[in-house]
């Protein structure tokens, strides 16, 4: 046990975000750099090393926390580092970018506020990168087995580098210019640089694995061939089929997807253009979907000087506290302020879009929403409580319905897909095709970047197991397991 008076001594205290005036002005991470060192010690310490350690039981990828815990307590930050990699590929992804499950099912939290899992984790992949810790782990001998892996988002990377430490030949096909898939594209700069994915790729590189960018399988390769050309395939696309708004006006300029708006701002740090083709410049913009996407929007919308931003969910407000029907350890609906929420705007609960309306020429320029209420299961719509707010510029953050179904990809391999669109498999993560599997949220549905990596991890035992009859590679998890909910 790291400290064993800790969590009675010490408050919890976490990384501190640049001011908002500073931070809106640039893209670079919004937390005071180097803030998490000099208190980090301290808050690994308040981990009670439990008897049922159910953090444990909130992380999908059983990530070793009291363990890591009580290393980063003790400044060895080489054993950490180790103990953090052994259940998890990309720490610096998840200690950025995930919700903290593990927080939620902390013991502490039964009644006191939880471990920083989140930041302690993240602290110590920074310090494992910068003492040169984290380096290429090629394996011993080759097996002589090809793999192909569609798709360079979470889970298809993690799948990639477990099965080229494995032995096996890699090939990642990525469609985008660059690999990553929605770390690279759908997260914008604020939340996580890009300096992290990149030296991740070369990493894996410089372990043997290869990617083939500007590829989409199912349109540049028949998928029925690549399956001829690889011993196996690794299906991890994501659920990229965005939740349309069919309403009137729904067509007229100046209405996006999240991710037809988020990428064009990532494209900018990445030097391809001077401005983005969409922005909020000087513009009232509404982002409708009150999730982490419909964030991202926000914070984007700031940062490219949007003369106001409205953040709109048909879901009621949340509760500062955990709801009776949501107990310890599971993961609460909370009422969340992000960094994002930080820097400005309004957000509206429990309304509905009804309808768009637009100028002359076709731009849209306001919305039409009404007030809405649960009853009995069923959204019903308020009777004068209709009203009008100005947009400019409309982002659609509802989420994602399956996997993208016009490329050809499922056709073209024949896959079975299940009641959700979803890529159906089985224990094994195997699809309905030989040789065919799928991992992350092309077979989940969407999911969080923890899960992704999960699944990307556990698909690759099935893979090497299906490619040598044996595999000693670890699977955190089933296809079927869930998160800690009620």
């Amino acid at each position: 046990m790291a400290d064993p008076k800790g969590f009675l001594t010490t408050d919890r205290e976490v990384a501190r975000t640049r001011p908002v005036g500073e931070r809106v002005q640039d893209w670079n991470e919004v937390y005071v750099p180097g803030s998490l060192l000099p208190i980090i010690s301290k808050q690994a310490g308040r981990c009670m090393d439990c008897g049922i350690p159910f953090c444990h039981s909130g992380c999908p990828l059983g990530n070793l926390i009291p363990e890591w815990n009580d290393y980063a307590y003790r400044g060895d930050w080489t054993a950490a580092s180790e103990r953090l990699h052994a259940t998890n590929n990309f720490p610096e992804f998840t200690g950025r970018l995930c919700p903290a499950p593990c927080e939620s099912a902390c013991v502490l939290g039964i009644n006191q506020p939880a471990v920083t899992i989140k930041n302690v984790e993240v602290t110590i992949i920074d310090k494992a990168w910068d003492s040169g810790d984290v380096t290429p782990q090629p394996p011993e001998r080759l097996s002589g087995k090809t793999v192909a892996v569609i798709g360079s988002g979470p889970a298809g990377l993690a799948a990639a580098q477990q099965l080229t430490r494995a032995g096996h030949t890699v090939v990642v096909y990525e469609r985008a210019d660059r690999i990553g898939g929605l770390l690279r594209y759908g997260i914008p700069e604020f939340k996580m640089e890009k300096v992290h994915i990149n030296r991740r790729i070369e990493q894996m590189r410089a372990e043997g694995t290869k990617f083939r960018t500007e590829t989409e399988i199912g349109r540049d390769i028949d998928a029925a061939k690549l399956r001829r050309r690889y011993d196996a395939v690794v299906i991890a696309a994501g659920s990229t089929t965005s939740r349309d708004l069919p309403v009137p006006g729904r067509g007229l300029n100046g209405i996006h997807q999240a991710m037809e708006y988020l990428p064009l701002s990532n494209k900018v740090q990445e030097g391809d253009f001077v401005s983005p083709p969409i922005t909020a410049e000087g513009k009232h913009v509404v982002v409708i979907g009150g999730g982490d996407t419909g964030a991202d929007c926000v914070g984007t919308a700031h940062r490219q000087g949007a003369a106001s931003v409205t953040q709109l969910e048909i879901m009621g407000k949340p509760g500062d506290e955990r709801a009776e029907n949501q107990p310890w350890p599971t993961f609460p609906m909370l009422y969340k302020v992000t960094s994002a929420h930080e820097e400005g705007g309004e957000r509206i609960y429990s309304v509905s879009t009804t309808h768009f309306e637009g100028d002359e020429d076709g731009n849209v320029q306001s919305l039409h929403l009404i007030e809405v209420e649960f009853k009995d299961g069923k959204l019903e719509q308020q009777p004068g409580t209709e009203r009008t707010i100005r947009a400019q510029l409309v982002t659609l953050a509802m989420g994602f319905t399956g996997t993208d179904q016009q490329n050809g990809l499922v056709e073209q391999f024949g896959l079975t897909l299940d009641a959700r669109g979803n890529v159906a498999r089985d224990d094994d993560y195997a699809t309905n095709v030989d040789g065919v599997y799928v991992a992350g949220d092309a077979g989940r549905g969407q999911s969080l970047i923890v899960w992704a990596i999960a699944e990307g991890r556990s698909a690759a035992r099935g893979v090497d197991r299906f490619l040598t009859g044996v595999s000693e590679l670890p699977a955190p998890i089933r296809p079927t397991d869930r998160s800690l909910t009620v």
